[in-house]
């Protein structure tokens, strides 16, 4: 079972939202299951999906959690910015 946990969070770092997304699809690979994930949490919270930068990539990489900040989103946020975070994987 593949499971990202999803936050959303205030400016004062207090966590406002977050769902965790699971997958059992034993057929993708883990990329598709993170994009998948990260469009079942933006739907959950109704947003628009983050652009990932040279620097979230990497930081992902090396952590597999990663922080969405303003500069991510083409539409305003109303949050500090969102996190997410692979808490298990198959």
């Amino acid at each position: 079972m593949f499971r990202m946990w999803c936050k959303l969070f205030d400016d004062r770092g207090h966590l406002i939202k977050d769902t965790v997304i699971k997958n059992a699809d034993s057929d993708l690979n883990r990329t598709r299951k993170i994009f998948a994930a990260i469009h079942d949490a933006c739907y959950e919270f109704d947003l628009a999906e983050p652009i990932w930068l040279d620097s979230n990539v990497s930081e992902f990489q090396r952590h597999s959690k990663v922080r969405f900040t303003k500069d991510n989103f083409v539409e305003d946020i109303e949050f500090a910015y969102m996190e997410i975070e692979v808490i298990e994987e198959d």
